[in-house]
């Protein structure tokens, strides 16, 4: 077991953290919690978040204080704003790890519960981001398996030093992303105690934590309370209330299935060994309190966040980390009953249809490379390479490894394969991501080529999803908002130190004429957008364009 894991830590960290820096940066997200950290190193504030200069009270600050530290660390740069994610998860697969070689019977469940976590496209997807999801899942983590450690010890001190525990989790969860940090434990833990019989401690658990945490967020909730003031009002009715409750003025509005699809990809080579797991659970495991305590976790969190009005994909990671303990618990249990037509079953299965995609990918490649441009299979550009090639194998790679998997008489290497497809794949699909999927959402490229031209005197001008870019590369907190304000609204409209940040085209036709000849007045905007402007605006002096943006020096 222990080579196993060695070996596992290895490659996942192989697979986590080295592709961190390939991929530009993108918009909104990536660009969003670069720049806000940028910021707080440049003004040296680390209590107000600021966005463009500008007031963005839509989080906490843990998760900017995060990529500030990594920015101090490796530097302005992807990988330094991706690295956070991939710790998060890192750190959430070795908590699971210590829960379940805690208190599973089933020795192996160990090492495949972190295996099957790390293996989930969605927490790969998401680990290789620079989104907080990930960090706040692994706080979330953190407080459940604190709680669970403090629930079956026997000993008060190290019940209380858990529980204390739990609570600095809960309250850094909170300085991440707000209420959710309190609202996620809850509807684990209330459900599971009363399950459990455990009705006392529903009055008698909280308060250590509870008071833990508000030591915790206290500080920093003064300091921005009597700097400002009416951030309370604006993230806790704004941001919670209407988000998640009210369907008009929420964010994200999706149907209340939205997230089954999402769980089913999110964590789909496991899935596909339900029949396996699942029943293997049901008949033996469902006394056991880890089990029970993991489906709480899991089934109660995702019905409130299907409930909700607001949805994102991110959303539901802190799901998956029970989950995998739930798989994990019934494979191993299944395994050691001897078994195993369910999973080979099932691997058959999701080889073929990995192979039916990898062929697909070849073929879209081939017609592409022989005929041109073919739209209804097209997937690469001509000027791609061995991109589709790439990808092609990568699938035909998955489902080789699953299929030799299903071969093996070892459970143990049977595992080893399979979690190796996955891991596999997703480390090619790095650098087989084709230009259509990436383009529209990266300016990078046609930013760092220009930043020559933009001169400390110039002024900056763009809107939107675009503009955190235009922060982001040119190191810059004054680009003027043109007429799509989107989350700049707040700011503009509370932030009296920011006056005339906000243009609309004729007072920037305006802001033009009057600096002909003195200072460069430099446009960066979605192309769309640009020919939407172009005719009522002077003609440009320079263009700089790819297939999606615009940059014009006036």
């Amino acid at each position: 077991m222990k080579k196993v894991s060695i070996a596992f830590f290895v490659l996942f960290v192989f697979v986590y953290i080295l592709p961190l820096g390939f991929r530009s940066l993108t918009i909104p997200d990536e660009s969003r919690y670069g720049e806000i950290p940028r910021e707080m190193l440049t003004s040296g504030d680390w209590v107000v978040p600021r966005l463009n200069g500008l007031k963005y009270f839509e989080k906490p600050p843990f998760g900017y204080w995060a990529n500030a530290v990594s920015i101090l660390t490796f530097g302005e740069n992807a990988f330094a704003l991706r690295i956070p994610s991939a710790l998060s998860v890192i750190i959430s697969a070795l908590m699971i790890f210590l829960l379940v070689r805690r208190f599973s019977n089933e020795g192996p469940a160990a090492v495949l519960a972190p295996a099957i976590f790390l293996t989930c496209p969605l927490v790969l997807a998401i680990g290789n981001i620079n989104l907080l999801d990930s960090l706040l899942s692994m706080l979330l983590t953190g407080a459940l398996v604190c709680f669970f450690f403090a629930h079956m010890a026997e000993n008060m001190r190290r019940k209380a030093l858990f529980l204390v525990l739990m609570g600095v989790f809960c309250g850094l969860a909170f300085l991440t992303k707000g209420f959710l940090a309190f609202a996620v434990p809850m509807l684990a833990i209330v459900p599971f105690l009363l399950w459990e019989g455990r009705f006392k401690d529903l009055l008698r658990i909280p308060w250590i934590p509870l008071i833990t945490a508000v030591g915790v967020v206290l500080p920093w909730s003064l300091m921005i309370h009597f700097r400002e003031g009416d951030f309370w009002n604006y993230f806790f009715w704004t941001e919670h209330v209407a988000r998640f409750l009210d369907p008009v003025r929420g964010q994200h509005p999706k149907p209340l299935w939205y997230f089954l699809p999402i769980l089913v990809g999110g964590a789909l080579p496991w899935v596909a060994q339900s029949p396996a797991a699942v029943p293997t659970v049901l008949k033996f495991e469902m006394k056991k309190p880890l089990i029970r305590f993991a489906i709480c976790w899991f089934l109660f969190p995702f019905l409130f966040f299907s409930v909700c009005s607001g949805k994102l994909i991110p959303y539901i990671l802190p799901c998956f980390p029970p989950l995998a303990i739930v798989f994990a618990i019934g494979l191993a249990a299944y395994f050691k009953a001897g078994k195993s037509r369910a999973f080979s079953v099932a691997a058959w299965v999701l080889a073929i249809l990995c192979g039916l995609g990898g062929l697909f990918l070849l073929l879209s490649g081939l017609v592409q490379m022989n005929w041109g441009a073919c739209e209804t299979i097209r997937i690469y550009d001509t000027d791609e390479g061995g991109k589709w090639l790439l990808g092609s194998l990568g699938a035909f790679l998955w489902a080789f490894l699953v299929i030799w998997s299903s071969r093996m008489k070892d459970y143990r290497k049977k595992m080893i394969f399979y979690c190796a497809a996955v891991l596999t794949f997703f480390f090619i699909a790095n650098f087989a991501v084709p230009n259509s999927a990436m383009d529209r959402r990266t300016p990078g490229k046609l930013l760092e080529r220009n930043l020559s031209r933009v001169t400390s005197d110039a002024i900056l001008v763009s809107n939107d999803n675009v503009l955190r870019a235009v922060c982001w590369f040119f190191k810059r907190d004054d680009v003027k908002v043109l007429e799509k304000a989107g989350e700049f609204i707040y700011g503009l409209k509370h932030d009296l130190n920011k006056p005339g940040q906000f243009l609309n085209i004729h007072t920037l036709k305006d802001l033009i004429r009057e600096n002909a000849g003195k200072r460069p007045v430099i446009l960066v905007l979605i192309k769309d957008h640009f020919k939407d402007y172009t005719d009522r605006l002077p003609d440009p002096i320079f263009v700089d364009k790819d297939s999606h943006f615009v940059f014009a020096m006036y």
